[in-house]
């Protein structure tokens, strides 16, 4: 397993900003979101280290509408002067953003992608989600909602609720091949609803959606009827780290953030 994985995986890391004004942004006077610090680092900080220092992963692009804030600040600005990562600008959606990446000759499958609010992932979570992977167009990470509320039931997310289940996403996401370009003109048209799960089932047609939310579907089998809608292999990749799910969007869940970080650096003993 690990001699497969070495160093076979690029990664995009999201980190550019909304149009709307971000809360947390303004709250620690920072010009971006992705350089909140969260136990004293910047966000993009966080993420870039704990793919940097993975084995599977390869190449590091940051996309965001501008880079110079993150030049500019100390957490962020030794990324600029490591090899293995590139900075891109981005365009008008996220969707068309990583879309340029992947129409670049440059560009190699697998892709990892996952956002710089994602500040609690870390070398186990990278392993199990590159290796459930394998052999798709597309895999997208959730965590299950008793997971997360067995370990932090204080922690508030959003949920697609389905047979089942109920699941929130994870912010890991891996495109296989460039087939995976299919999804995104679909993505796209949802991703300023990003957190309403129904509205990407809309856009498949009304029985997928009705499937859906009369809970008549796993969510295995939602993916895999989207997946043949679209000619792709699509996995639903079940996380079983409760963390998976905790992205930092607002106040609640940054000092949750923090309190996670603080264990797991007494747990090292660092």
């Amino acid at each position: 397993m690990t001699s497969q994985a070495d160093k076979s995986v690029d990664a995009i890391i999201l980190a550019g900003s909304r149009p709307e004004a971000d809360a947390l942004a303004t709250r620690y006077a920072v010009t971006v979101k992705a350089l909140v610090p969260v136990a004293g680092k910047a966000m993009l900080a966080r993420v870039a280290q704990a793919l940097g220092s993975h084995r599977a992963i390869s190449k590091i692009r940051i996309l965001a509408q501008d880079y110079k804030p993150f030049r500019r600040h100390p957490d962020t600005a030794p990324l600029a002067e490591d090899d293995t990562i590139e900075f891109v600008e981005s365009a008008a959606t996220i969707a068309l953003s990583i879309d340029r990446v992947l129409q670049n000759e440059a560009t190699t499958y697998p892709m990892l992608i996952t956002t710089a609010d994602n500040v609690l992932l870390d070398a186990s979570m990278i392993s199990d989600f590159v290796e459930a992977a394998r052999g798709t167009d597309i895999a997208i990470a959730v965590v299950e909602k008793s997971v997360l509320l067995r370990r932090y039931p204080e922690s508030k997310r959003t949920w697609l609720k389905l047979r089942g289940g109920h699941f929130s996403g994870a912010n890991l996401f891996c495109f296989g091949s460039v087939r995976a370009r299919e999804l995104l003109g679909y993505w796209a048209e949802v991703e300023q609803d990003r957190k309403k799960g129904w509205k990407l089932l809309t856009i498949f047609g009304p029985m997928l959606l009705f499937l859906a939310i009369t809970r008549i579907l796993t969510v295995d089998q939602l993916a895999t009827r989207i997946g043949k809608k679209l000619g792709l292999t699509i996995r639903v990749v079940r996380m079983t780290q409760a963390e998976a799910c905790i992205d930092v969007d607002k106040e609640d869940d940054l000092g949750l953030a923090e309190k996670i970080l603080r264990e797991r650096s007494a747990q090292a003993g660092t």
